[in-house]
This record gives C-alpha cells, structure tokens and sequence, in this order.
C-alpha cells in the first residue's frame, strides 16, 4: 500500500499500472491480486488505510488526564504532523471523498464508516470541552469534530503557502474555539 500510495501521487491514475506497483514494493503482480480486486480497489484501501491509522495515532497521544484544549492542541499537531509526512495519502483520501460523495453502496458506506471512526475520536475530545464547560453544548460532538477536521484538511490542502504564523496549531485551536471576531481579539490580547 505504501508503493500505491507513492504511485498514485506521482503520476497519473490511469497512468499507473499494477506492474509498476509490484516493481516498487519488490513483490509480484499476482500478490495483489491475493490481497486487491484490481487497481480501484487497491486505491480505495489505501485512501481508507488513512483513516484507521489516524485513529490508532489519536488514540496514542490524546489523554484522559489532559484538558480539553491540550488534547484539541495534540490531536491537531498529530494530524498535521501525519498528513505532512504523508501528503501523497492525504490527497489520495481527498480525492476519494470527493469521489464518493456522489456515490451510492457498499463502497461509500464502508468510506463513511472509516471516516466516521476518525469523526468519533475527536467527537470525544469535544465531549471533553462540554464536560469542561469550553465549549458549546447544544451542537453535537460528531458536528464540531466534522467542523474541526474540515479547518484541518483547509489548512493542508489550501494554505500550503500561507505564512508559517497562519498554520500555526494553537492558531487554528484558537479559531476554533474562539472564532475570529475582532473582540475576541482585543480580549485575547488584555488577558495575555
């Protein structure tokens, strides 16, 4: 999957065949076969690998002892920190969300009961902030873990080139939170 992954970002799908995958991860056609239908199918896992590792990630670095917004901190450094490393499967996982939001099936389901893994994790952080009283409680946890995953995914796909100071963690931490009005502002920086 990692010499899918590296494939599909260098060149385009259709130019890809499963020989040049095979060649790169040193093993024969016929192994994927054993363990993909065919080229779609190997795409569709690996963009979906993404989210179970996110998850396994998440569920390594956000802790019960830690409040609200330290965990929000570390959950978004760790995904931008993953997806940095890994920018050819974070686009690879745009792409097929894209792709499969017009779709209907067993192939959208299983995409949104992947996603939905990665939703519940940091649903669990906001629950965290309700219990806090940090934030608002009359949205749901899964809504605010979809708004706040969408600021992430912005922030790598759309502001690669934006100054540092704009991707900063504790910046969209704080937008998130805070939103950004300028009496935020104003209040932010008296009590600083």
């Amino acid at each position: 999957m990692l010499a899918a992954e590296k494939c599909f970002t260098s060149q385009q799908f259709h130019e890809i065949r499963l020989d040049d995958i095979a060649r790169r991860a040193r093993v024969g056609k016929g192994t994927i076969y054993l363990y993909f239908k065919n080229k779609d199918d190997l795409f569709f896992q690996t963009a979906l690998s993404g989210f179970e590792q996110l998850c396994r990630l998440l569920a390594r670095s956000v802790s019960e002892k830690a409040s609200f917004l330290e965990n929000l901190l570390t959950a978004c450094g760790q995904i931008n920190r993953f997806f940095e490393k890994r920018h050819e499967l974070f686009r690879m996982m745009n792409e097929e969300d894209v792709r499969l939001c017009f779709s209907r099936g067993n192939i959208r389901e299983r995409w949104l009961k992947k996603r939905k893994l990665l939703v519940a994790a940091v649903a669990a952080i906001m629950r965290k902030g309700f219990t806090e009283g940090r934030i608002r409680k009359d949205i749901l946890p899964e809504v605010l873990a979809d708004f706040f995953l969408g600021m992430l995914r912005t922030r790598l796909r759309d502001l690669e080139d934006a100054p540092r100071t704009m991707r900063r963690d504790s910046l969209i931490v704080d937008l998130f939170c805070n939103g950004a009005t300028n009496e935020h502002t104003k209040e932010h920086r008296r009590s600083h």
